[in-house]
């Protein structure tokens, strides 16, 4: 009897485990398969700060005059120089730029000052510029610019003048360039500026010391290379 008994509940446990089995087998046909996520790539921001070295075009508009010499003007020489300038990005739309470079330039006479060769100066002129740069062009990136400079002059030579000494002077100026990106790196630059600069000088000839004032107002022109960190 006993046996009975044993080989009744072992029959009953054995039935109760198949159901288990088949109640949890159903379950897991229920859940849905789990998948891995796919991987995401961290993307780095690009480093905000960004140089520049380009050829650079300093196109003075000639004008000016001497106190006192009626239907006097200036006329000054074209140079062309190395030139860095230094980008910082606040946003990736809103960046500061500071170019640096020195230029050469003879100043001639005009008008009733013609055929007088005044002398050669050396310009020191830093802009520095506040720019709005558009990003939804892909690799060609335009930009609009304007901000400050403070030319230094140094370095002066004279010729047919016995001395002259053009005043440190502050300017405006405004630009519109563009960057075209080969890489995340790598792109080149066109940029145009005109800078409004029209500095005081003092010129001795002839025993007298006369002032007047340069017009220069030149336009720079630059191509070059640039680099993003």
């Amino acid at each position: 009897m006993a046996k009975g008994l044993w080989g009744r509940a072992i029959a009953q446990a054995a039935a109760g485990m198949v159901v288990l089995g088949c109640a949890f087998g159903a379950m897991a046909a229920d859940l849905a398969p789990v998948t891995k996520a796919p991987y995401t790539p961290v993307v780095a921001e690009p480093s905000p700060w960004m140089i520049r070295l380009r050829a650079l075009g300093v196109l003075p508009t000639g004008g000016g005059s001497v106190s006192g010499v009626p239907g006097s003007s200036l006329s000054y020489t074209d140079s062309v120089v190395p030139e860095l300038d230094i980008t910082y990005f606040f946003t990736k739309n809103i960046a500061a730029e500071l170019i640096l470079g020195v230029t050469p330039h003879t100043i001639n006479g005009a008008g009733t000052l013609g055929g007088l060769s005044v002398g050669k100066v050396w310009l020191l002129p830093p802009i520095l510029t506040l720019q709005y740069h558009f990003t939804d062009f892909g690799p060609f990136k335009p930009y609009v610019g304007a901000g400050v400079n403070y030319t230094v002059f140094f370095n002066t030579k004279t010729y047919d003048v016995q001395s002259l000494d053009v005043k440190n002077s502050w300017g405006w100026a405004l630009q519109a360039g563009f960057d075209y990106m080969i890489d995340r790196h790598w792109g080149f630059n066109i940029d145009v500026k005109k800078l409004w600069l029209a500095p005081d000088f003092t010129v001795g000839t002839g025993g007298a010391l006369l002032n007047g004032k340069a017009d220069l107002n030149p336009w720079l022109v630059a191509a070059g290379v640039t680099y993003r960190f």
